[in-house]
């Protein structure tokens, strides 16, 4: 089939085109940025332009059997300030993209959804069994008191993995515009009887992170520091538990779900799926793996915060391993390895 990847030439997007040509599908790229002649593989075409311009995205979605639509501005950002610019990446370009794969008849997505969709993960309380911590208050985290307690009895918290069916809770303005962009597609496939699978990445990490941006993950931070001969500044106590995961396996699960979405789903539904490792990791631990594997020096742990930072979240993969047969391969010890030594890309602009 030919599938349009939107964001194709970026991080994630550009691995996505990869394992779909090499699985023997055709490509199409739509893409803010046009391509170097090298980046994608032979015979992938592409379409330079906004997915927010209606006459780029009809250009790009012509004869196109399904979508992966990874076109998105991503990370917490600077500051409020950056509000309409993620809303209007995110949330209109997916409204636009959405109106034109329904007047061509496009009627299968995989939405690159992600972890922040659910705030805080998943915490048992001794007392109280599962509850669901608020936000952190302002107060306890300038005091050093980061982790979340029970909001019935505030007794401590045993964190564990989240499955897909916890409800959102959007704790910063990216976190609410993918939460908007998954209600977009689950509106278009009700009113279409398109099919849509949003994959909830969580931490993704791999060779062509963009380096030297407020904008990238933590990984691609702490990366970017050590190239630069400085110490990864780890913020709180480090214990920050995430579930770390590498881009090749993120690609293998686009690619199981867009060849499972037009057989898998009923029509006019939208079927959720977390994209983990299984293997948790905090982030002191990522940072030191990441230090020892550059020869130096150590990370760093400053006790700063981010307010719209959560504490613990790490999935449970499980749906998507029993319902769509992805496994990941890509151990952390290894993937940090190669990490440690792969190429970034340059300072890159915020939508990937």
């Amino acid at each position: 089939m030919l599938v349009l990847v939107t964001g194709g030439a970026g991080f994630i997007g550009s691995h996505i085109v990869r394992a779909l040509v090499e699985a023997g599908h055709g490509v199409r790229v739509l893409d803010v940025r046009p391509p170097a002649p090298p980046q994608f593989p032979p015979g992938v075409a592409s379409v330079c332009g906004d997915a927010r311009d209606r006459a780029v995205v009809e250009e790009a979605l012509r004869g196109v059997d399904a979508v992966c639509h990874q076109a998105a501005m991503v990370g917490l950002g600077r500051d409020f300030d950056d509000a309409p610019a993620y809303v209007g990446c995110n949330d209109l370009g997916t409204a636009v993209l959405l109106a034109v794969m329904a007047r061509l008849r496009v009627s299968e997505l995989v939405l690159a959804g992600s972890m922040v969709y659910y705030g805080e993960g998943h915490y048992d309380c001794a007392r109280h069994g599962t509850v669901r911590p608020g936000p952190r208050l302002v107060a306890d985290l300038d005091a050093g008191r980061f982790e979340p307690v029970c909001p019935r009895c505030g007794d401590p918290l045993t964190p564990g993995l989240v499955p897909e069916d916890a409800p959102p809770d959007p704790r910063n303005v990216y976190a609410a515009t993918k939460v908007a962009q998954e209600h977009l597609a689950a509106a278009w496939a009700r009113a279409t009887g398109g099919r849509a699978v949003a994959l909830r990445y969580h931490n993704v990490y791999g060779p062509g992170m963009p380096r030297d941006t407020p904008y990238a993950g933590v990984a691609s931070l702490f990366r970017s520091a050590l190239a630069h001969g400085e110490p990864p500044r780890v913020f709180e106590d480090g214990g920050q538990l995430r579930d770390f995961v590498h881009v090749a396996d993120v690609a293998a699960a686009n690619l199981a779900a867009a060849d499972a979405v037009g057989a898998a789903l009923p029509a006019g539904t939208l079927r959720a799926y977390n994209v983990g490792s299984g293997s948790p990791h905090t982030v002191g631990e990522m940072a030191t793996a990441l230090a020892d594997a550059c020869g130096g020096p150590e990370p760093v742990v400053t006790g700063e915060y981010r307010l719209g930072d959560v504490r613990h979240i790490t999935a449970s993969s499980s749906r998507l391993r029993e319902e769509l047969g992805w496994l990941p391969r890509v151990p952390f010890a290894a993937g940090m390895r190669e990490f440690a030594k792969a190429p970034l890309r340059g300072q890159a602009s915020a939508p990937r």
